[in-house]
């Protein structure tokens, strides 16, 4: 049995090898692509595509007025905002109204299920409801705004997201580019943005979400979208063609240019039966299409706000059970790719084979592998970590990477999830149902991380302000 020792010892060594090099790849990527951002030419172009921007809105998320102005404040010269709500009392209804008392000369308006307009000058709302498409509340909420959008080109952006002013036209540059500029050869259908955590209050939840997205999200996220061997898309801001979306059906078969999409449901009504919608979209448009996506070299702000511990815990069980259901063999690889573990498998072999001490081996890894993930942050940032911080957020770090491993085995063994207080049942391929009950945290020993102080967030306001 010593050939099997040893056979194990060298494909550990060889899947250390591997993540070095991914690493080191997404390191790169961020390094080239994101510490400088050229100005285009759209920016200023009379014959510049029309886009439309919708922005699906539900209450006050965290910094909300600065996100939504980043979208007013674009520049390029020829595009409309169409802000969607589903509940006539929500209170994102009088931000967007100050902002479009603020920019008038930008052509935005209220999606507003019969009504669909509104200005400073009118505001009364005739009536406000989403269109019921699926289980999911984000597409329902989407579905007026998609289909009276002017423009084919839509670019859909998340509340809790703000952008740089010359995101709309450099990633336009890129979603109209020659095919034959492309590095597959293939049309590009899609443009996303990596996000960039933002953290608004001083929580520790909010500081693990921090550095999971600014340091290993984004590190393979990048490696993986610079290889590009298969469709890897978070959806907090995406541009794509409506006349693309109009073709899919999110079944993930090749579709043939000629079957005439009337004889099937597609366009966004058919993903509204998933939860991860987004990346149902982009992974519809790779394989049905046979198109491609691309990065721009710009971030997707998020901002955080009050996140306790558990929000954290939950939030990361509810996308790993999401994905083990659409991308079974990736999120069973996932334990291996982490810090720790990986580590692990490596100190072993490195053993085995060499008599390298793991003394020796895992600091060296460990001020390794935390350099390549600050870099990575630093190049999205654009600037080094603040030293005010920098050891609050190392710390932030190692725990996010001590909890990777319990997170993945509690979010295996399940295939419920909450979102915003509901159930719902994670099926094949990413499908979901909802349940009608509402709930709560499950486990006791986590409650005490669920009480989180509102104070600083926005203030409730009354019914008559919001008319």
């Amino acid at each position: 049995m010593e050939w099997l020792v040893d056979a194990s010892a060298v494909v550990g060594l060889g899947w250390y090898v591997v993540l070095w090099a991914l690493a080191l790849l997404g390191c790169w990527t961020a390094r080239t692509r994101y510490r400088t951002r050229p100005h285009s030419p759209l920016a200023s172009a009379d014959d510049a595509p029309g886009v439309s921007i919708l922005r699906p809105l539900k209450g006050l998320d965290t910094n909300l007025y600065e996100n939504l102005e980043s979208t007013f404040t674009q520049e390029y010269p020829h595009f409309e905002i169409l802000l969607s709500v589903a509940d006539e009392h929500d209170q994102a209804l009088a931000i967007v109204r100050d902002l479009i008392a603020k920019y008038p000369h930008v052509n935005a308006r209220i999606i507003t299920g019969l009504s669909s307009s509104i200005t400073p000058s009118s505001v009364d709302l005739f009536h406000v409801g989403e269109e019921t498409v699926g289980v999911n509340p984000k597409v329902n909420n989407l579905v007026r705004s998609y289909r009276e959008a002017a423009h084919d080109i839509l670019w859909v952006i998340d509340s809790n997201i703000s952008v740089a002013p010359g995101t709309l036209a450099r990633s336009v540059d890129i979603l109209t580019r020659s095919p034959s500029q492309n590095s597959p050869g293939r049309r590009i259908a899609l443009v996303h943005h990596v996000p960039f955590a933002i953290v608004h209050e001083n929580c520790l939840g909010a500081a693990v979400e921090q550095a999971f997205l600014n340091t290993n999200h984004a590190r393979m996220y990048l490696a993986i979208n610079t290889v590009a061997i298969e469709s890897c898309v978070v959806g907090k801001s995406n541009l794509y063609r409506r006349s693309d979306l109009e073709r899919v059906d999110g079944s993930l078969k090749p579709k043939p240019a000629n079957v005439d999409s009337f004889t099937r449901k597609c366009g966004l009504s058919a993903f509204g039966s998933f939860l991860a919608e987004d990346n149902m979209i982009a992974s519809a448009l790779w394989h049905e299409l046979d198109l491609r996506h691309d990065l721009s070299c710009d971030t997707a702000n998020n901002a955080i706000g009050k996140m306790s511990l558990a929000d954290y815990v939950w939030r990361r069980v509810r996308w790993i059970r999401v994905r083990k259901q659409m991308v079974l063999a990736a999120t069973l690889a996932e334990p291996f790719t982490e810090c720790f573990v990986a580590s692990s498998i490596a100190a072993a072999s490195l053993r085995h084979l060499f008599a390298v001490s793991p003394w020796i081996f895992f600091p060296i890894h460990l001020v390794a592998w935390l350099w390549v993930d600050f870099d990575v942050c630093e190049s999205l940032a654009g600037h080094p970590v603040p030293s005010g911080i920098r050891w609050r957020f190392i710390g932030a770090w190692f725990i996010r990477e001590l909890l990777a491993l319990p997170i993945f085995f509690l979010a295996i063994f399940g295939n419920e999830v909450v979102w915003r207080g509901e159930r719902y049942q994670v099926m094949q391929a990413g499908r979901v149902t909802s349940t009608p009950r509402r709930v709560s945290y499950p486990r006791k020993w986590l409650r005490w991380a669920t009480t989180v102080d509102h104070t600083n967030e926005y203030e409730p306001l009354a019914t008559d302000q919001l008319t």
